[in-house]
Protein backbone atom coordinates (compact mmCIF):
# COMPACT_ATOMS: atom_id res chain seq x y z
CA UNK A 1 0.00 0.00 0.00
CA UNK A 2 1.33 3.85 -1.14
CA UNK A 3 0.54 7.34 0.38
CA UNK A 4 1.25 10.56 -1.57
CA UNK A 5 2.86 12.85 -0.24
CA UNK A 6 2.86 16.55 -0.91
CA UNK A 7 5.70 19.25 -0.19
CA UNK A 8 5.75 22.62 1.73
CA UNK A 9 7.39 25.77 1.92
CA UNK A 10 11.40 25.16 1.53
CA UNK A 11 10.72 23.23 -1.53
CA UNK A 12 10.32 25.76 -4.37
CA UNK A 13 13.31 26.31 -7.28
CA UNK A 14 13.62 28.38 -10.57
CA UNK A 15 12.28 27.08 -13.38
CA UNK A 16 9.88 24.13 -11.27
CA UNK A 17 7.84 22.52 -13.90
CA UNK A 18 9.10 24.08 -16.45
CA UNK A 19 9.08 21.33 -18.72
CA UNK A 20 5.63 20.03 -18.48
CA UNK A 21 4.29 23.50 -18.92
CA UNK A 22 6.38 22.96 -22.69
CA UNK A 23 4.96 19.94 -23.01
CA UNK A 24 1.17 19.66 -21.84
CA UNK A 25 -1.01 22.31 -23.29
CA UNK A 26 -3.56 21.46 -20.11
CA UNK A 27 -0.61 22.44 -17.71
CA UNK A 28 -0.14 25.69 -19.30
CA UNK A 29 -3.43 26.11 -19.02
CA UNK A 30 -3.16 25.56 -14.85
CA UNK A 31 -0.49 28.01 -15.05
CA UNK A 32 -2.30 30.91 -17.34
CA UNK A 33 -5.32 29.83 -14.79
CA UNK A 34 -3.79 30.72 -11.23
CA UNK A 35 -2.29 33.99 -13.03
CA UNK A 36 -5.74 35.62 -13.58
CA UNK A 37 -6.30 34.02 -10.61
CA UNK A 38 -4.32 35.84 -8.27
CA UNK A 39 -4.07 38.85 -10.54
CA UNK A 40 -0.47 38.75 -10.92
CA UNK A 41 2.25 36.46 -13.54
CA UNK A 42 3.20 34.04 -10.87
CA UNK A 43 4.21 31.58 -13.88
CA UNK A 44 7.01 34.28 -14.55
CA UNK A 45 8.13 34.28 -10.99
CA UNK A 46 8.44 30.46 -11.05
CA UNK A 47 10.07 30.35 -14.48
CA UNK A 48 12.33 33.52 -14.42
CA UNK A 49 12.26 34.61 -10.91
CA UNK A 50 13.74 36.32 -8.70
CA UNK A 51 14.42 34.16 -6.46
CA UNK A 52 13.91 36.59 -3.57
CA UNK A 53 10.64 37.15 -5.27
CA UNK A 54 9.43 33.21 -5.40
CA UNK A 55 10.54 33.01 -1.56
CA UNK A 56 7.90 35.69 -0.81
CA UNK A 57 5.19 33.42 1.36
CA UNK A 58 2.35 34.83 -0.65
CA UNK A 59 3.59 33.70 -3.94
CA UNK A 60 5.34 30.09 -2.57
CA UNK A 61 2.50 28.72 -1.43
CA UNK A 62 0.14 28.82 -4.52
CA UNK A 63 3.42 28.38 -6.73
CA UNK A 64 4.30 25.22 -4.98
CA UNK A 65 0.99 23.95 -5.18
CA UNK A 66 0.80 24.82 -8.75
CA UNK A 67 3.44 22.73 -9.38
CA UNK A 68 2.69 19.88 -7.41
CA UNK A 69 -1.19 19.89 -9.11
CA UNK A 70 0.43 19.72 -12.17
CA UNK A 71 2.21 16.55 -11.89
CA UNK A 72 -0.52 14.85 -10.39
CA UNK A 73 -2.60 15.42 -13.53
CA UNK A 74 0.15 14.50 -15.94
CA UNK A 75 0.64 10.83 -14.27
CA UNK A 76 -3.68 11.09 -14.09
CA UNK A 77 -3.45 11.75 -17.67
CA UNK A 78 -0.89 10.63 -19.77
CA UNK A 79 0.21 7.52 -17.37
CA UNK A 80 -1.96 4.19 -16.44
CA UNK A 81 -0.99 4.72 -12.80
CA UNK A 82 -3.81 5.70 -10.60
CA UNK A 83 -2.69 7.85 -7.58
CA UNK A 84 -6.02 7.19 -6.52
CA UNK A 85 -5.37 3.99 -5.58
CA UNK A 86 -3.60 5.45 -2.36
CA UNK A 87 -4.44 4.85 0.88
CA UNK A 88 -3.31 8.63 2.19
CA UNK A 89 -2.68 11.91 0.71
CA UNK A 90 -0.65 13.65 3.51
CA UNK A 91 1.20 17.45 2.91
CA UNK A 92 3.43 19.26 4.74
CA UNK A 93 1.46 22.73 5.94
CA UNK A 94 0.54 24.06 2.75
CA UNK A 95 1.16 20.73 0.97
CA UNK A 96 -2.23 19.90 3.19
CA UNK A 97 -4.05 22.17 0.46
CA UNK A 98 -2.58 20.63 -2.41
CA UNK A 99 -3.35 17.16 -0.41
CA UNK A 100 -7.24 18.09 -0.44
CA UNK A 101 -7.38 19.60 -4.04
CA UNK A 102 -6.19 16.16 -5.51
CA UNK A 103 -8.47 14.54 -3.33
CA UNK A 104 -11.19 16.11 -5.18
CA UNK A 105 -12.28 18.05 -1.64
CA UNK A 106 -11.79 21.70 -2.95
CA UNK A 107 -11.20 23.08 -6.69
CA UNK A 108 -7.72 24.46 -8.35
CA UNK A 109 -9.64 27.22 -8.27
CA UNK A 110 -10.77 27.34 -4.28
CA UNK A 111 -7.32 25.78 -3.74
CA UNK A 112 -5.32 28.98 -5.27
CA UNK A 113 -7.75 31.36 -3.53
CA UNK A 114 -7.18 29.79 -0.36
CA UNK A 115 -3.93 30.29 -0.50
CA UNK A 116 -3.56 33.77 -1.71
CA UNK A 117 -4.99 34.79 1.40
CA UNK A 118 -3.36 32.06 3.76
CA UNK A 119 0.20 33.42 1.88
CA UNK A 120 -0.43 36.99 2.67
CA UNK A 121 -2.29 36.23 5.41
CA UNK A 122 0.83 34.03 7.49
CA UNK A 123 3.13 37.05 5.90
CA UNK A 124 1.51 40.07 7.70
CA UNK A 125 0.60 38.26 10.80
CA UNK A 126 3.74 40.31 12.78
CA UNK A 127 5.23 42.82 11.30
CA UNK A 128 7.98 42.20 8.59
CA UNK A 129 11.13 40.56 10.30
CA UNK A 130 10.01 40.78 13.65
CA UNK A 131 9.90 36.72 13.95
CA UNK A 132 11.67 33.72 12.78
CA UNK A 133 11.72 30.21 12.80
CA UNK A 134 15.05 27.91 14.06
CA UNK A 135 15.80 24.22 12.69
CA UNK A 136 17.14 22.12 15.79
CA UNK A 137 18.91 19.27 14.37
CA UNK A 138 20.17 16.23 16.45
CA UNK A 139 17.50 15.98 19.03
CA UNK A 140 14.29 14.61 20.25
CA UNK A 141 11.25 15.84 20.74
CA UNK A 142 11.26 15.54 24.80
CA UNK A 143 15.10 16.50 24.77
CA UNK A 144 13.69 20.04 22.82
CA UNK A 145 11.00 20.27 24.91
CA UNK A 146 12.81 20.35 28.31
CA UNK A 147 14.92 22.95 26.84
CA UNK A 148 11.76 24.69 26.30
CA UNK A 149 10.31 24.21 29.85
CA UNK A 150 13.87 24.88 31.32
CA UNK A 151 13.98 28.46 29.80
CA UNK A 152 10.21 29.38 29.70
CA UNK A 153 11.14 32.27 31.86
CA UNK A 154 13.74 33.52 29.52
CA UNK A 155 11.93 33.69 26.57
CA UNK A 156 9.13 32.31 24.41
CA UNK A 157 9.18 29.90 21.48
CA UNK A 158 7.38 27.42 19.97
CA UNK A 159 7.83 23.65 18.55
CA UNK A 160 6.48 24.41 14.72
CA UNK A 161 7.49 21.33 13.02
CA UNK A 162 8.66 17.79 14.59
CA UNK A 163 9.62 16.78 11.21
CA UNK A 164 11.82 13.69 11.66
CA UNK A 165 14.03 12.19 13.69
CA UNK A 166 16.48 14.80 15.17
CA UNK A 167 14.63 17.32 13.16
CA UNK A 168 13.04 20.24 14.86
CA UNK A 169 11.67 23.21 13.88
CA UNK A 170 10.91 26.46 16.34
CA UNK A 171 8.96 29.37 16.09
CA UNK A 172 9.57 32.78 18.06
CA UNK A 173 9.79 36.31 18.01
CA UNK A 174 13.72 37.37 16.74
CA UNK A 175 14.72 38.12 20.51
CA UNK A 176 13.46 35.02 21.82
CA UNK A 177 14.86 33.19 19.03
CA UNK A 178 18.40 34.55 19.52
CA UNK A 179 18.26 33.82 23.49
CA UNK A 180 16.99 30.31 22.37
CA UNK A 181 20.41 30.37 20.09
CA UNK A 182 22.42 31.08 22.94
CA UNK A 183 21.11 28.74 24.71
CA UNK A 184 21.69 25.99 22.04
CA UNK A 185 25.86 27.19 21.43
CA UNK A 186 26.32 26.65 25.48
CA UNK A 187 25.09 23.04 24.81
CA UNK A 188 26.70 22.41 21.57
CA UNK A 189 23.70 21.41 19.55
CA UNK A 190 23.37 22.41 16.37
CA UNK A 191 20.90 24.31 14.89
CA UNK A 192 20.46 26.61 11.64
CA UNK A 193 18.22 30.34 11.55
CA UNK A 194 16.21 29.51 8.67
CA UNK A 195 15.67 31.85 6.03
CA UNK A 196 11.54 32.97 6.59
CA UNK A 197 10.15 36.41 8.02
CA UNK A 198 7.46 34.92 10.01
CA UNK A 199 6.98 32.39 12.74
CA UNK A 200 4.90 29.62 11.09
CA UNK A 201 2.54 27.34 12.65
CA UNK A 202 2.20 28.97 16.67
CA UNK A 203 0.28 31.34 18.17
CA UNK A 204 2.08 34.14 17.07
CA UNK A 205 0.09 33.45 13.81
CA UNK A 206 -3.64 33.77 15.34
CA UNK A 207 -4.42 37.09 13.03
CA UNK A 208 -3.39 34.82 9.87
CA UNK A 209 -6.03 32.14 11.81
CA UNK A 210 -8.65 35.20 12.56
CA UNK A 211 -8.33 35.72 8.60
CA UNK A 212 -8.64 32.58 7.38
CA UNK A 213 -11.29 31.14 9.60
CA UNK A 214 -14.02 32.97 7.75
CA UNK A 215 -12.25 32.19 4.60
CA UNK A 216 -12.39 28.73 4.99
CA UNK A 217 -15.67 28.48 6.38
CA UNK A 218 -17.46 30.25 3.54
CA UNK A 219 -15.43 27.59 1.22
CA UNK A 220 -17.63 24.37 -0.05
CA UNK A 221 -15.51 21.47 0.49
CA UNK A 222 -16.12 17.68 -0.11
CA UNK A 223 -15.63 14.62 1.31
CA UNK A 224 -11.84 13.61 0.02
CA UNK A 225 -11.96 10.32 -1.94
CA UNK A 226 -8.61 9.55 -0.72
CA UNK A 227 -8.68 10.03 3.27
CA UNK A 228 -5.93 13.25 4.17
CA UNK A 229 -3.64 12.41 7.31
CA UNK A 230 -3.93 15.26 9.06
CA UNK A 231 -1.18 17.97 10.07
CA UNK A 232 -2.88 18.88 13.14
CA UNK A 233 -3.46 14.94 14.69
CA UNK A 234 -1.61 13.32 12.41
CA UNK A 235 -4.28 10.72 11.66
CA UNK A 236 -6.77 10.01 9.30
CA UNK A 237 -10.01 12.50 7.90
CA UNK A 238 -12.62 11.74 5.96
CA UNK A 239 -15.10 14.19 6.55
CA UNK A 240 -15.14 17.76 5.13
CA UNK A 241 -16.19 19.11 8.26
CA UNK A 242 -13.31 17.75 10.35
CA UNK A 243 -10.84 18.93 7.47
CA UNK A 244 -11.96 22.11 7.96
CA UNK A 245 -12.13 22.31 11.76
CA UNK A 246 -7.98 21.19 11.19
CA UNK A 247 -7.32 23.14 8.63
CA UNK A 248 -7.62 26.02 10.83
CA UNK A 249 -5.97 24.69 13.58
CA UNK A 250 -3.37 24.32 11.47
CA UNK A 251 -2.13 27.96 11.32
CA UNK A 252 -1.32 27.82 14.81
CA UNK A 253 -0.36 24.25 15.76
CA UNK A 254 2.88 22.36 15.42
CA UNK A 255 3.11 20.23 11.74
CA UNK A 256 3.04 16.99 13.42
CA UNK A 257 4.83 15.12 10.36
CA UNK A 258 7.17 12.01 12.15
CA UNK A 259 4.25 10.96 14.04
CA UNK A 260 2.14 11.00 10.36
CA UNK A 261 4.59 8.94 9.07
CA UNK A 262 4.60 7.00 11.48
CA UNK A 263 1.44 6.35 11.45
CA UNK A 264 0.62 6.00 7.91
CA UNK A 265 3.76 3.18 8.42
CA UNK A 266 1.65 1.49 11.14
CA UNK A 267 -1.54 1.59 9.08
CA UNK A 268 -0.04 -0.87 6.38
CA UNK A 269 1.88 1.88 4.30
CA UNK A 270 5.15 0.58 2.82
CA UNK A 271 5.66 3.06 -0.23
CA UNK A 272 5.42 7.03 -0.38
CA UNK A 273 5.65 8.70 -3.35
CA UNK A 274 6.20 12.53 -3.05
CA UNK A 275 4.57 14.70 -5.29
CA UNK A 276 6.13 18.21 -6.20
CA UNK A 277 9.07 20.17 -6.25
CA UNK A 278 12.37 18.76 -4.14
CA UNK A 279 13.22 15.75 -2.47
CA UNK A 280 12.81 17.44 1.11
CA UNK A 281 9.83 14.76 2.45
CA UNK A 282 11.84 11.79 0.95
CA UNK A 283 14.77 12.72 3.37
CA UNK A 284 12.70 13.42 5.71
CA UNK A 285 10.81 9.82 5.35
CA UNK A 286 14.25 8.23 5.26
CA UNK A 287 15.32 9.12 8.97
CA UNK A 288 12.26 8.24 10.04
CA UNK A 289 12.09 4.67 8.88
CA UNK A 290 14.71 3.44 6.32
CA UNK A 291 12.77 0.71 5.50
CA UNK A 292 10.07 1.98 3.42
CA UNK A 293 10.15 2.64 -0.47
CA UNK A 294 10.35 6.29 -1.92
CA UNK A 295 9.82 7.79 -5.32
CA UNK A 296 9.86 11.17 -5.93
CA UNK A 297 7.74 13.12 -9.00
CA UNK A 298 9.36 16.47 -10.15
CA UNK A 299 10.58 15.72 -13.52
CA UNK A 300 9.29 13.82 -16.68
CA UNK A 301 12.20 11.21 -16.02
CA UNK A 302 10.29 10.53 -12.54
CA UNK A 303 7.27 10.06 -13.83
CA UNK A 304 8.33 8.10 -16.13
CA UNK A 305 10.32 5.99 -13.64
CA UNK A 306 7.34 5.97 -11.28
CA UNK A 307 5.48 4.20 -13.81
CA UNK A 308 8.38 1.45 -14.71
CA UNK A 309 9.21 0.80 -11.00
Amino acid sequence: MFSVLFPGQGSQNIGMAKELFENFNYVKEYFLNADDLLSKKLSKIIFDGPKNELDQTENTQPAIFLVSYSFFKVIEKETEFNLKDAKYFAGHSLGEYSALCCAETITFEQTINLLKHRGLAMQNALPNGDGGMVAILGQTIDEVNNILNENNKKFMCYIANDNSNGQMVLSGKKKDLELLNEILKKKNIKFVNLPVSAPFHCPLMKNATYEMKSLINETEFKDPIVNIISNVTANPLSKSNDIKKFLIEQIENPVRWRESINNMISFGINSFIEMGPGKVLSGLVKRIDRNVKLNHVNNLTDVQNLIND
